[in-house]
């Protein structure tokens, strides 16, 4: 009993950790790389320097006791990192040779891919109710954040890539830690040092493929050290969350409900940043909000037992009486002395 009542708490913490540090890195990054503040643009090694150190933070976990640490092949955790690391590649990719309203709609399509993934590899269903308020929360995002949509072969590539990269991700995240029966924070802990290892090395050249600028000409201040410090600590919290999350869920939750964090970008831009929030974005987010709750019921709804009528109430009177009358002429005998009591 005690734990049924925790669960909920929990869940609503993972849920809450990760849209307050998803929200908070957005933010932290805005400033760090923004032309109006530190104008540092080299976002795939910074991703690196993030899973550097929620690999830090794994390794000093480990070595202290408080997590332990369960054999997972080093083949998955190899192959599994690769996928991660298209998916932030493309990712970036997309973004730069896309416009921004396709680069939304790609991020948009993850959700329904997602479903699909999981119907092909799993072969997970998905309720009417359910589908509805998939489409009702991609409406309202879309209302929100499209606006111009270009695209080119080039980027239409690249943001194929991004979506199915990005969906098997997160659908491996959850099949990981039931296969080998592994906590979220412990999977974290093993992926993070290959990611961290393989974007720091290969970072530098994406980075420059996408500005044309190198790292090592960038001119480092105590600002752009303390937004890059927060933005890689924010990123410990986000990932720890995202593992968390997908492990207690599953990748579509993630997704729809994780959209939430666009309408508190779009909120926050307007307070923090100035942005324009015009009555097409309070509609969309509306509506997002509205598909958020209808998912949420839908999917509590799928979990709840279906009770089966029984076969006494599907009975008449008239159908009963002969079993009654049954019972009552045949004698009831004593299985394990073989004796009538009557």
């Amino acid at each position: 009993m005690e734990k049924e009542k925790k669960s909920p708490v929990s869940d609503v913490g993972a849920w809450g950790m990760n849209i307050v540090s998803s929200v908070g890195i957005i933010m932290a990054n805005k400033q760090l790389m923004s032309p109006h503040g530190f104008a540092f643009g080299f976002a795939t090694t910074l991703t690196g320097f993030h899973f550097s150190v929620t690999a830090l933070v794994g390794l000093v976990s480990n070595a202290t006791g408080y997590s332990a640490s369960k054999h997972v092949p080093l083949w998955e955790l190899v192959w599994f990192s690769l996928v991660a690391n298209a998916s932030i590649t493309g990712m970036n990719l997309s973004l730069m040779l896309n416009s921004v309203g396709f680069y939304q709609i790609s991020k948009l399509s993850m959700i329904p891919v997602v479903c699909m993934m999981e119907w092909i590899i799993h072969g997970k269903h998905f309720s009417r109710e359910v589908k509805m308020a998939v489409a009702v929360v991609v409406v309202g995002v879309g209302i929100c954040t499209v606006t111009d949509v270009k695209v080119n072969a080039k980027g239409f590539l690249c943001a194929c890539v991004a979506i199915l990269c990005t969906s098997l991700q997160q659908i491996s995240i959850g099949s990981l830690q039931k296969k080998y029966s592994i906590g979220s924070f412990e999977l974290l802990s093993k992926t993070a040092p290959i990611q961290a290892l393989s974007l720091l090395v290969l970072g530098p050249f994406v980075d420059y493929f996408l500005t044309g600028k190198l790292l090592s000409e960038y001119k480092f201040s105590s600002g752009a050290f303390f937004f890059i410090l927060l933005s890689c600590s924010l990123a410990v919290f986000c990932n720890i969350s995202q593992y968390l999350c997908i492990g207690r869920f599953s990748a579509v939750s993630f997704q729809v409900l994780g959209h939430m964090k666009t309408v508190c970008v779009l909120t926050l831009g307007w307070l923090l940043f100035d942005s324009q929030l015009t009555f097409k974005n309070l509609l969309g987010m509306a509506l997002a909000v509205l598909g958020m709750i209808v998912y949420s019921w839908a999917v509590e709804a799928e979990k709840q037992p279906k009770i089966l009528p029984s076969t006494r109430d599907n009975l008449s009177e008239e159908d009963l009486k002969p079993l009654k009358d049954g019972i009552a002429e045949s004698p009831l005998k004593d299985t394990e002395l073989g004796e009538s009591k009557v």
